[in-house]
């Protein structure tokens, strides 16, 4: 069965980018028999604050690593925290082999305050899922913080849903899954208005 992992890199609890991840992972699996697993940092942070080399791994931390060496598909999110992803994200990334992650498909996605943010999958994720030798979708999902409302993406974003539909379609197509039902897929009205 393929397995889909996301990684949510906030600390919070209750965290926006975990409910993000987890929406673009369910849309990922979406008619597709498929294992999702989620690992937060939130949880790990305990335990990955004190390693300090690759000889020290706490074993959650190494259960984890292992969760998402296994993904067929991996959704890498992180909150925006001074142009970047959180350190406890980047501490994580840093302390896996490299090379467990190779030709791995990935979805690049991020939360922030504004749209300030937005352009930060491209200057921070993406350098950094080439190293690990992702092969990344095109379309990033950059949500802002307003656009949640408890802790949940609002129902009422279009934009932001369609961008996860985009994403998720996109994923699909490299992995050799069925697509994702047209009429599921809506454009930003920006862009409808656009073709019109």
């Amino acid at each position: 069965m393929p397995r889909i992992v996301a990684l949510s890199g906030s600390l919070s609890r209750p965290s926006r980018t975990r409910a993000l991840v987890s929406a673009i992972a369910a849309r990922l699996a979406d008619g597709q028999p498929a294992r999702v697993d989620l690992i937060d940092i939130a949880e790990l942070a305990p335990s990955l604050a004190g390693i300090t080399g690759f000889d020290n791994i706490h074993p959650a931390v190494r259960e984890a690593q292992d969760l998402l060496a296994q993904a067929d598909v991996i959704v890498l999110g992180s909150p925006v925290y001074k142009g970047s992803y959180s350190g406890l994200f980047k501490h994580f990334i840093d302390l896996l082999d490299p090379t467990r992650l190779s030709g791995k498909v990935a979805v690049l996605a991020a939360t922030g305050g504004s749209d300030r943010h937005a352009l930060v999958l491209e200057h921070q994720w993406r350098p950094l899922a080439i190293f690990l030798e992702l092969h990344t979708v095109p379309a990033g999902v950059y949500v802002r913080d307003s656009e949640f409302e408890n802790y949940q993406l609002a129902a009422d974003r279009i934009a932001s849903q369609a961008r996860i539909d985009l994403a998720a379609a996109q994923a699909r197509a490299l992995l050799g899954w069925p697509a994702l039902p047209a009429a599921e897929i809506q454009a930003p009205a920006a862009l409808t208005a656009l073709a019109a």
